[in-house]
């Protein structure tokens, strides 16, 4: 078992900038043949993919976030993170961090969530307009 924990959720104006991170922890000695994943869900929608990380570190964003979100991973500190930039109002929801094995090195891990094995409990960022 995986433990997912988020951090560094707040409130931002519009423009500013989040630095969102989520650490594992448990069975963590394959954290390395994860693929990881940031998820968002506001209020009354569904949850909604925002940036994939394949083990070999390549990313991949949905359009609303592309060249203002930037994902990455540590593998030797077993985390993930997601930098955004230029926060709309729209980007207001709960972010989540998840986690799905992967055999392939630069296989993409995916956008749908029902595809994910480990979830964190969420980190609320609010975008003040």
């Amino acid at each position: 078992q995986v433990q997912l924990v988020e951090s560094g959720g707040g409130l931002v104006q519009a423009g500013g900038s989040l630095r969102l991170s989520c650490a594992a922890s448990g069975d963590t000695s394959t954290f390395s043949s994860y693929g990881l994943a940031w998820f968002r869900q506001d209020l009354g929608k569904e949850r909604e993919f925002v940036c994939a990380i394949s083990r070999a570190g390549l990313a991949y964003c949905a359009d609303s976030v592309k060249g203002r979100f930037v994902i990455g991973r540590d593998n030797p500190r077993k985390t993930v993170s997601l930098q955004m930039n230029s926060l709309k109002p729209e980007d207001a929801a709960d972010y989540y961090c998840a986690a799905r094995s992967l055999t392939g090195w630069f296989d993409h891990p995916g956008t749908k969530a029902q595809n994910y094995d480990y979830w964190g409990q969420g980190t609320q960022v609010t975008v003040s307009s």
